[in-house]
């Protein structure tokens, strides 16, 4: 799963727990180098009545639900509603005091298209919004890989399970089993088919 950042457009926080704002930003490029066209999430917004909304992408710790959806110039206007549990408050304080400063969107990229290095995004498969801080050491990870591959290299093992966990959505332990279960691989033993190999699976977990 991919995920895709953007600074807390908060509209309204209301006392009773619902929030609103702008989750989706179009035509914005992130630090990864993705932007999102108009259209691009309307078919998997179409007809949605709810959506997980969860802290910093951890599927353990939801802390509402988002419920109305509407594509409007700017974007993707969301509203949902803090869950009344102890995640659910502590987000909702964070959210207004400013220090869960970002939403980010959870997705599956089903249309691309490349100009120069920027990917954009033709049609992605919403999966939840996230309230984070803003991740710059994560998109640093992600952003490296990236550059690795359009340079025509392959990262290193830690680079390769950050970017598991970054882009990929694996767990902290899977991504370490599979970094290290690739590590001839990485390391390019047989060189020249493990690092097609490699490079086309990475490819593949971008989109």
């Amino acid at each position: 799963m991919n995920e895709l950042d953007f600074a807390l457009d908060v509209k309204a926080i209301g006392e009773d727990g619902e929030i609103e704002g702008l989750a989706v930003g179009y035509g914005n490029m992130d630090h990864g180098g993705d932007i999102v066209l108009p259209g691009a999430i309307t078919a998997s917004v179409a007809g949605r009545k709810s959506l997980p909304m969860l802290l910093f992408h951890d599927h353990k710790r939801p802390v509402g639900v988002w419920t109305e959806f509407k594509e409007i110039g700017e974007g993707l206007l969301v509203k949902g509603r803090f869950d009344d549990t102890q995640d659910g408050r502590e987000a909702k304080v964070r959210a207004r005091n400013g220090s869960l400063g970002g939403l980010s969107m959870g997705f599956k990229t089903i249309k691309h298209r490349f100009e120069g290095k920027a990917r954009h995004l033709l049609e992605v498969a919403l999966h939840e919004i996230s309230l984070v801080t803003i991740p710059m050491n994560d998109r640093t990870r992600v952003l490296s890989v990236k550059d690795i591959l359009d340079s025509g290299g392959v990262p290193t093992v830690r680079q390769f399970e950050n970017f598991l966990r970054d882009a990929g959505g694996f767990s902290k332990s899977t991504a370490a089993q599979f970094a290290s279960a690739c590590k001839p691989h990485l390391r390019g033993e047989p060189e020249a088919k493990a690092n097609d190999d490699l490079r086309e699976f990475l490819n593949g977990l971008r989109g």
